[in-house]
């Protein structure tokens, strides 16, 4: 599944929440009630969302309506891995890769819708040996990398099909 598919939402978000919530115990890590719904929020949909929306969530829902609430929850899902930052649009989405991926970095590449910011997360895999290597060869040591690729999602391309 690649994340433009029409599915249930709310299995994707049950397997997330129980995959994190034993990542979290065997890690001694802690999932706050606000970080737990931050998450489900970034879950519902294969939408990235920016910090303010997320806020607007919680706000409504008593949460608290303070920016360091969304900001402090987000910094520690990006950090361990259960959220993503997508740069060009400044916003966040949840990890696809819950399961296989949970307990290695792993090497997303994200589909980033430009007109509905529907996002789907691919694993690079192997791919990224070939930059790596590419890397290594001018004497720098990739840590982290992260491709965006812009374009449109099939619902959208339909769209623009359609009024061409």
């Amino acid at each position: 599944m690649t994340g433009f598919e029409n599915h249930d939402h709310a299995h994707c978000v049950g397997a997330m929440i129980s995959n994190v919530e034993d990542r979290c115990a065997a890690e001694g890590l802690r999932l706050t009630p606000v970080r737990r719904r931050v998450l489900e929020i970034l879950g519902e949909q294969h939408r990235a969302l920016g910090a303010y929306a997320v806020l607007d969530r919680l706000s409504s829902e008593g949460h608290g309506s303070q920016p360091p609430v969304v900001y402090r929850a987000l910094d520690f899902l990006v950090e361990h891995g259960f959220v993503h930052k997508i740069e060009k649009l400044n916003a966040y989405v949840a990890c696809s890769y819950m399961g296989s991926h949970m307990h290695s970095d792993h090497a997303p590449v994200f589909m980033v819708c430009r007109l509905c910011s529907a996002v789907a997360e691919l694993e690079a895999g192997h791919d990224m040996v070939g930059l790596s290597d590419l890397a290594s060869a001018t004497g720098f040591t990739p840590e982290r990398a992260v491709i965006e690729v812009t374009g449109l999602c099939p619902a959208c391309r339909q769209g623009q099909v359609g009024r061409a």
